[in-house]
């Protein structure tokens, strides 16, 4: 009875049904897909946070949330002239026509005579796409302006550097598609070994990428922010991560399958009962970690773990039910030149990952101790870890909101492009404006403005420091700390509170990730000792990880920190994803202790039938992770950088030496309380259908055990 549907869904009519009601189901994803919701004013705020109160209060000004282009002349080496001047102040009513929004006041000349300063509110009520458009527009304006040889002008402010993000993200989804195509496709077509197999499996999971991206508008919809172009580029990757992921596994179950029996459909069967548990409990591990975000208090962080958990489950649903359909349908040579046929031999026996189990097998305490020291190695660069970036240094790349902030930040206060707003009652707002020009760090304060209503009070107040820097982020807290009941928002507000809240999200966030992964694997095993232990490995790796990546990062790419955002989320893909290929060793090393009644042999098997198939899919998640780093977005090359040498890490030396070493020191204490080796009173051979010969022999077994041949995930040729 419980092969039933499983047998349906490998029959021909079962397959056609599956692929035609795809087709169906996707057909109308893409035609039905809705708009994203329009930006909002707190978007990526921490909910609560004083700089999201003040901004949420702008719209009782007679100002409202007035965008601002800051323009920066200059004369490099040498003071402004007359005539410098004369242009300087011409491009005011050039700028006035094209905002329609009179320029504030003269030109600022500063105290070296070597630059100018120009403010330019942009037109009010502008989306995010006519201000991006107003900022082109005054940068054309200023190339146009025939200013003297010589003399420079350039845009900064937080306008254009949201422009300079946007364009950095522009043509995202096809860059990441397409570069995200080619790496798995190459690295398909060398696991594969096969000019036809590797296109099966990116098709589906090219398919399930689009559909998990036309969803994106619906979940922005329900979880109330847009699910802008960095969160459809992480989910992106992990839909052609994680799916291509659970192709390798089932096509290489299939594989196995197919040298022992005639029929495509079978096999197909077999092999998804085989593999479909392990796939499942590994995609809901993914899932659920994600959920966790939900606990979030920063917007941006619980959208994302929303939309990526989505993602994952369309991953896993085109995996175990488009992918079989897809490949039943097709004959054995879709694996040409390497066609699997009954009775051919299986390289899980004498290969490579055979003479790592004996290697393994043979001295598990000193390869234990060897890859501790690794680890513990790559985490000393935990030392160099920094966290937090200024907003000069969130691109890879120079773009003219950076160039032009470093201009003026050589000439006036460094504040100056983005000024902290202030917020007070009205009968108070002076004192409060007194009271900030005595606060250390404060260049200016501008004069107040009273509210629509005339109950608030509002001004603005300069900094020394540019946003994000840490003098801003001392000078913010002073102010806070001088002001009382005043609320102090702007930029450099926003920058300090979303770093807290990331940090705040931390701790709450990360314990409830391991929680989840530890029931998850408590569940799954029906053990104790060892998710507790397989969840210290990642934790480790994690650690490891970080630290080799900081490294890296400050050398080859001369990135002096991370961003605030980036620990978390690498922790939370790291673990994640780390304990999926810790599953897939697990649950078939448990599988061959239950068939052969024996733990060590068990794991060793394990080890070696798996070893091909969790390498190759631990590479290629590596790799689709680094192609985040073709956006030049310092966030997600740092993400990208980090979750690829994770991945590494986990697949190479932790599933390989660690959790193998681990079990076979503790023997059948390591499964505590279950006992696998016991299902099966030590029989042979289990389903599979084969004897002791079948197996894989220890040659150091001196006793002549052999390491079962049970099956499992398999392994990838």
């Amino acid at each position: 009875m419980a092969q039933r549907p499983l047998v349906w869904f490998t029959s021909k009519i079962g397959a056609v049904l599956v692929l035609l009601v795809t087709v169906l189901l996707s057909g109308l994803v893409f035609a039905f897909s809705p708009e994203q919701p329009a930006a909002g004013p707190t978007d990526g705020l921490p909910d609560g946070a004083e700089a999201t109160r003040v901004t949420e209060l702008a719209d009782r000004f007679p100002g409202g949330r007035e965008q601002t282009a800051i323009v920066v002349v200059e004369r490099a080496g040498g003071s402004l002239t007359e005539a410098d001047q004369a242009a300087v102040g011409a491009l005011g009513d050039r700028l006035t026509g094209v905002t329609r929004v009179p320029v504030a006041g003269p030109p600022v000349v500063a105290q070296d005579g070597q630059a100018a300063l120009l403010i330019a509110p942009l037109s009010p009520g502008l989306d995010d796409a006519g201000r991006n458009a107003q900022v082109d527009a005054v940068r054309a304006a200023l190339r146009d302006a025939g200013l003297p040889a010589g003399v420079t002008a350039q845009v900064t402010g937080g306008a254009a550097f949201g422009r300079d993000i946007s364009e950095a993200f522009a043509g995202a989804d096809v860059t990441l598609l397409m570069a995200t195509a080619a790496v798995v496709a190459v690295l398909l077509l060398l696991t594969y070994r096969s000019p036809v197999l590797w296109i099966v499996p990116l098709v589906v999971v090219g398919l399930g990428d689009q559909v998990a991206a036309k969803l994106l508008p619906w979940i922005a919809q329900l979880v109330g922010e847009r699910t802008d172009a960095s969160v459809a580029g992480i989910v992106s990757v992990l839909v052609f991560g994680a799916g291509t992921n659970y192709a390798l596994l089932l096509i290489s179950r299939y594989r196995e399958e197919l040298r022992r029996t005639e029929s495509r459909r079978a096999a197909m069967t077999s092999a998804w009962r085989a593999a479909a548990p392990a796939i499942t409990a590994s995609a809901s591990t993914v899932v659920l970690a994600l959920l966790t975000l939900l606990s979030a208090a920063l917007t941006g962080n619980r959208t994302l773990g929303v939309a990526a958990a989505a993602g994952v489950l369309v991953a896993l649903v085109f995996g175990l039910f488009v992918l079989p359909a897809a490949l039943v349908g097709l004959p054995r040579g879709v694996f040409w030149p390497l066609i699997p046929r009954v009775g051919s031999h299986d390289p899980t026996e004498s290969g490579w990952w055979a003479r790592v189990a004996r290697g393994v097998g043979r001295r598990p305490a000193a390869v234990l101790a060897l890859a501790v020291v690794v680890l513990g190695l790559l985490a000393t660069g935990l030392t160099r870890t920094d966290i937090g970036l200024s907003q000069t240094e969130q691109f890879r790349t120079k773009v003219e909101s950076v160039t032009a902030q470093e201009t003026l930040a050589r000439h006036f206060p460094a504040g100056a492009s983005q000024p902290v707003t202030v917020i007070a009652d009205a009968g108070a707002v002076d004192a409060a404006a007194a009271a900030a020009r005595q606060v250390e760090g404060v260049a200016a304060v501008l004069p107040p403005e009273r509210s629509d209503d005339g109950t608030l009070g509002r001004f603005s107040v300069q900094l020394t420091d540019g946003s994000g820097t840490p003098g801003a982020d001392r000078t913010v807290e002073r102010l806070r700390e001088a002001l009382g009941d005043a609320l102090v928002g702007g930029a450099p507000a926003a920058d300090l509170d979303e770093r807290a809240t990331q940090l705040r999200d931390v701790r709450v966030v990360v314990p409830l990730i391991l929680a989840v992964v530890l029931i998850v694997l408590i569940v799954l095993l029906r053990s104790l000792v060892a998710p507790l232990l397989l969840l210290i490995t990642v934790v480790i790796s994690y650690a490891a990880s970080l630290g080799a990546a900081t490294v890296l990062l400050r050398t080859a790419f001369d990135l002096p920190a991370l961003d605030a955002g980036v620990p978390l989320l690498s922790f939370l893909f790291l673990v994640a994803l780390g304990v999926d290929y810790n599953i897939f060793l697990v649950t078939r090393a448990r599988d061959e202790a239950a068939a052969r009644g024996d733990n060590r042999a068990g794991m060793l098997r394990a080890l070696a039938a798996t070893g091909g198939v969790i390498t190759s899919a631990g590479i290629l998640l590596a790799a689709v992770f680094t192609v985040l780093g073709v956006l030049p977005v310092i966030v997600l090359t740092q993400l990208g950088v980090i979750v690829g040498i994770g991945v590494v890490l986990d697949t190479l030396l932790v599933r390989t030496i660690v959790v193998p070493a681990l079990a076979l020191l503790l023997g059948a204490r390591f499964w505590w309380p279950a006992r696998p080796a016991r299902r099966s009173g030590g029989r042979s051979g289990g389903r599979s259908g084969g004897d002791a010969s079948d197996g894989l022999l220890d040659p150091d077994d001196h006793g002549g055990r052999v390491v079962g041949a049970a099956r499992g995930q398999g392994v990838a040729e």
